[in-house]
């Protein structure tokens, strides 16, 4: 079962929940733990600065924790998901994009593979 903590209340929970399993099942994951928090602009600020290196805020910020699918001391922990509604255009895309950057994927260093699937996920939420 996958877990999903959600703090704030830009979203309702089963809006995200929603996403943040149709994001997982796309790799793949239908087990392990996944918070999102939907933050100020200052703290995504803060966090942008400490983990990128680069100064003011940002849409949306993952951070994975577990880097494959079986950890010998309990459930798989896929990471934290930090979302800025000031700076978001659309919530549930970036908790679609936040989830799947917590799988691995990256569109920075992919050939458009991952926004292909954010775009395909988010057809399947609307």
């Amino acid at each position: 079962m996958l877990e999903v903590d959600v703090i704030g209340s830009a979203l309702p929970r089963e809006r995200v929940e929603e996403a943040v399993g149709y994001a997982a099942a796309s790799a793949g994951i239908s087990e392990g733990h996944v918070a999102v928090s939907f933050v100020t602009p200052e703290r995504i600020a803060e966090l942008n600065e400490t983990w990128r290196g680069k100064e003011g805020p940002t849409d949306v910020l993952s951070f994975p924790i577990d880097e494959d699918d079986e950890d010998p001391l309990g459930e798989r922990e896929l990471g934290d998901v930090f979302i800025c509604p000031e700076h978001t255009v659309d919530l549930m895309e970036a908790v679609v994009h936040g989830v799947l950057h917590l799988t691995g994927m990256d569109h920075e260093t992919d050939e458009g593979e991952m926004l292909a699937l954010q775009a395909e996920i988010m057809g399947w939420l609307r």
